[in-house]
Formats: C-alpha cells, structure tokens, sequence
C-alpha cells in the first residue's frame, strides 16, 4: 500500500460528467487519508468539481477531448511537472497517453483508468487507435471498466490489467413525493421511462428516438405511446438534432437539460432506458439498482455484468427488441416488481468509496 502521505497525481481530460466526479471522490478520500494530492486537468473540471475545495493542489492543464497538436504538446511539458509523485493516475484514455509521453525515461509510476471504449471511427478512430497502444505499452498498471475493455488493452501489449472500481455516490435521501416530483415535471399519469445520458453519439439517443416513433407508429396508432413519455436528462451537442426530430415527428420524448434530481427522477420511473453504443460502469445504472428501478438497456460494455437479473438487455441498435421490452415493463406489473426487487437486491452489493479508495491504493503499492 502506498506510504501514508505520499504524493499521488491524478489527470483528468475535460469532463461534466462521472469521471470528474469519480476523480474528486478518490481525490477527496486520499486527502482525509493524509496524502499529498495533485490534480492536473483543464481549468473547466476545477470550476466543475472543486478539487482545491477538497484539499488537493489544482494544476491547469490543456488537456482537450479531441485531438490538438499545440494544446497537446504543452499538456506533455506541464506534466513533466508529475515526475516526482509517488503514482501518477490518469483517467481516460488521452490523459493517459498524454501521462505516459511526459513520464516517459522516469520511474514515477502510471496507473491509466480507462472509462470508455473508443466508438470513434475514420482519421479520429485512427489517432485513438494510437493513444491505445501508447497507454498499454508504457502505463504500469492499466484499470478497465469493463471486460471488453481488458481483453483490448491485453491484446495491445498491457503488461497488468485489472478491474476498475468505480462507484455511484451515495444517493441523496428524497426530500419529495412521488406526486410533486411527478407535478413537476407534468407527465400526469403516463409512465416515465428515464434516460440519463450526454447527448452525444456514444449514448445511442438516435436509437430511443426510432423506439419512440415505432411505439407511435403502433396499432391502434399512437395509443402505446399515449401511456408513456420518455424523459432525457443531460445536455450535449446533439441537442438540437434530437429536438428538431422530437418535434418534427411528435415524439414522446422531452429533453430535460442537467438534472441534479436523478434520485427523485428514478423515484416516478417504470424503468432506466439505456440505449448506448457502449458503457463501461455508468453511474447512472448504479443508482438506478441502488433505487430499486428496473432497467431496459443495450448488452454492451459492462452493463450485462452490472444489471444480471435486475432489467431486461437487448442488442445494441435492436428497435423491435428495445420496443418489446419497453411494453413488456409497461404492460407486466409483476415482471415490473420482481425486476425492481431484483435491482435493490443488487444495488446493495455495489461498492462503495472506501471500497474503491482501498483498491487503488493497493495499485499504487504495487507499483
């Protein structure tokens, strides 16, 4: 295990989302532990998760989500500034290629956590196809969310992968009924299929879409649909090609934007719709188990591992499979509850932060 106050870097690309929040939990829990914490990343993850405010040391760096050859190479000599840690962490797969090109002729330890797979294709899927060999041949130890994501990094060369451990938060205690969350958001009394997601391309949002409009479609037309509403919470750049068909098709779907009340959106849901290209451990389908919701998505990533018993899977871009499942839920109370009882029984076995904080300081010991 890592020396109690040792100095631990962690490095972290642009992020809104579950790996910012996941860097700041294990930021947050060294830094009670006595470490030393350095956290470098854009400045935008500093103003988003307030790593200072948790007693980590901020250091800006341009690290973008798309390639950049400029910003790229001064993200490299920034991080040469790392080469005195005990470990260096970076999450993602260009913070971690980016990691390992300023490490390079250094023993500082590389530990790369990799949260997503690259769904990218063309001269893009080229480039990451790079950062890929760069991260399995020069990081020590290479932590992966799903197992797809493993048996790649082994097949490029990785000399030790593992599994990640990456935990919802604590779900907040409600603090609304049913009928206000309800209320709210003015779905009356049709049921709420939930869909957390970025809106962008990996989430499969095109996808829920084309079940939305099938459902419409059915026969007697539009009566199926008249029972349910699908409700998006996230933002991204494909919000204004998703409300242009919303609207133009008349589709049951209702972007919501940002939402800080998933509890209480999970609360008033049938069911977590997930339809994505791929997930490694989404935290959303975390605290779907962890509320007891059943849940509805596509057989990728790590998802079948997580879900077991707890929802119904399809294959990824399947509509009628998507749609039956859909109906299924809607239409079968029972499957409903024993889906629902399924989650909560699983959602009690997922790890928590002590959990996560313990194995990645094993990691670091290892090195």
């Amino acid at each position: 295990m890592a020396d109690q106050g040792s100095r631990v870097a962690f490095v972290l690309g642009t992020s809104a989302g579950g790996v910012g929040r996941h860097v700041a939990m294990l930021a947050g829990g060294l830094v009670r532990g006595g470490h030393r914490v350095v956290v470098a990343g854009p400045p935008s993850t500093e103003e988003a998760f307030g790593f200072g405010g948790l007693g980590a040391r901020f250091v800006p760096v341009p690290i973008s989500d798309r390639p950049h050859p400029l910003n790229d190479l001064r993200a490299v000599r920034a991080l040469r500034a790392l080469r005195g840690a005990q470990a260096v962490h970076a999450h993602g797969l260009r913070a971690g290629a980016l990691a390992a090109l300023a490490l390079t002729g250094t023993r500082t330890g590389l530990v790369v956590t990799l949260h997503n797979a690259a769904t990218a294709s063309g001269a893009i899927g080229a480039i990451y196809g790079v950062l890929e060999r760069i991260v399995a041949r020069r990081a020590d130890r290479v932590l992966v969310v799903s197992p797809d994501l493993g048996e790649r990094m082994t097949a490029l060369g990785a000399r030790h992968v593992e599994a990640a451990v990456v935990p919802a938060p604590a779900p907040a205690l409600p603090d609304r009924e049913p009928h206000e969350i309800r209320e709210e958001l003015g779905t009356g009394d049709r049921a709420v299929f939930l869909t957390v997601a970025r809106l962008a391309q990996q989430k499969g949002l095109e996808t829920l879409l084309d079940v939305a409009a099938a459902l419409a479609a059915g026969r007697p037309p539009g009566e199926l649909a008249r029972r349910l509403v699908f409700l998006v919470a996230g933002e991204g750049p494909l919000r204004e090609a998703l409300q242009g068909r919303i609207d133009g098709e008349n589709l049951p779907v209702r972007l919501l934007g940002n939402r800080d009340d998933v509890e209480d959106l999970l609360r008033v849901s049938r069911a977590l719709v997930v339809p994505s290209r791929w997930e490694g451990q989404p935290l959303n389908v975390q605290e779907a188990l962890r509320a007891g919701t059943p849940i509805i998505a596509t057989a990728v990533g790590g998802i079948p591992g997580m879900v077991g018993d707890a929802g119904l899977l399809v294959p990824y871009g399947d509509v009628g499979a998507m749609c039956d499942a859909i109906g299924r839920v809607l239409a079968d109370d029972d499957l409903t509850r024993s889906l629902a009882e399924a989650a909560a029984r699983r959602g009690r076995e997922l790890p928590g932060e002590e959990r996560a904080l313990k194995a990645v300081l094993a990691v670091y010991g290892a090195l």
